[in-house]
C-alpha cells in the first residue's frame, strides 16, 4: 500500500518546509519538495500541516483502583487517541503485592492484545520490592521495559518505603533504567483525607486541600 502526501506544511523537532512525502506499507519511506510517481492513494494536504504522530508517555487503560475502574480499556482509550492524532500510548503495567514483576507484565499485555488500535509499551508500577526481587528490575530493563514507578502515597496500595525506593533507584541505575517517582508524603495526607471525611468535608475542593503543597514538597525534598 502506497499513499503520497503532497504540498503538506512538514513539521518536525528542526525542520518547518512544505514538501511531498511518501508512505509504503505504513513507514515513510522519502520526503522531498517534489514526488512524482503511482500510488494507491493520494491526498492533498495544500494548506495543511504534516506532523509526526504524538507519543503519550502517561495514560491508564483498564486500570482497577479504588473500587472502580479507568473508563477507558485499550480499545476505547487507543481508538480515542489515534482520532486525536497520538499513535504510541505508554501504559503502566501495575505489580500486585507477591507478585513477580514479569507476571505483572504479562497481565497488561494480556489486557492489551488484540484490542489496541495504536502502539504501545509499558512503565511498570512497583508496589514489592524485597531484595530478591530486584534483579527483576534489570531482568525487564533487558526485555525493553526501561521505566518503573514508585509511589510516597497511597499507604496498602502502593507506597513503598524509602529504603526501597533507594534501592530501586540504585538498581534501575546501574542497568540504565528510569525511576518515575509519585512524590508526596502519603502518610501526611492520609491522615489529612481521614479528617476531612469525618468533618463532612466531601466536596470536589477539599481533594485538593487535602493535599497541600507542603506533603508534595516534602515527598519531592525526600526523592
Amino acid at each position: 500500500m502506497k499513499t503520497l502526501i503532497k504540498n503538506g506544511r512538514i513539521i518536525t523537532a528542526v525542520d518547518d518546509y512544505n514538501a511531498d512525502l511518501l508512505i509504503e506499507d505504513g513507514t515513510i519511506s522519502m520526503i522531498a519538495r517534489k514526488i512524482d510517481i503511482e500510488t494507491d492513494k493520494v491526498i492533498d494536504a495544500r494548506g495543511r500541516y504534516v506532523i509526526p504522530g504524538g507519543i503519550d508517555p502517561h495514560t491508564h487503560m483498564d486500570l482497577p483502583f479504588g473500587g472502580t475502574s479507568s473508563s477507558d480499556d485499550f480499545r476505547t482509550g487507543t481508538i480515542a487517541a489515534a482520532y486525536g492524532g497520538t499513535t504510541t500510548i505508554i501504559d503502566f503495567a501495575v505489580q500486585s503485592h507477591g507478585q513477580a514483576l514479569n507476571q505483572a507484565l504479562d497481565v497488561w499485555f494480556a489486557k492489551a492484545e488484540g484490542k489496541a488500535a495504536i502502539d504501545y509499551a509499558f512503565h511498570m508500577i512497583c508496589t514489592d520490592l524485597p531484595d530478591s526481587r530486584l534483579p527483576e528490575i534489570k531482568d525487564l530493563i533487558r526485555q525493553g521495559v526501561s521505566s518503573f514507578k514508585l509511589f510516597m502515597a497511597y499507604p496498602g496500595v502502593f507506597l513503598v518505603d524509602d529504603g526501597t525506593i533507594f534501592k530501586a533507584m540504585t538498581t534501575a541505575s546501574e542497568a540504565g533504567g528510569l525511576i518515575c517517582m509519585h512524590a508526596e508524603n502519603g502518610v501526611v495526607i492520609d491522615v489529612l483525607v481521614k479528617r476531612a471525611l469525618a468533618e463532612g468535608r466531601t466536596a470536589p475542593k477539599y481533594h485538593a486541600l487535602s493535599r497541600p503543597t507542603k506533603a508534595e514538597a516534602e515527598g519531592t525534598g525526600r526523592a
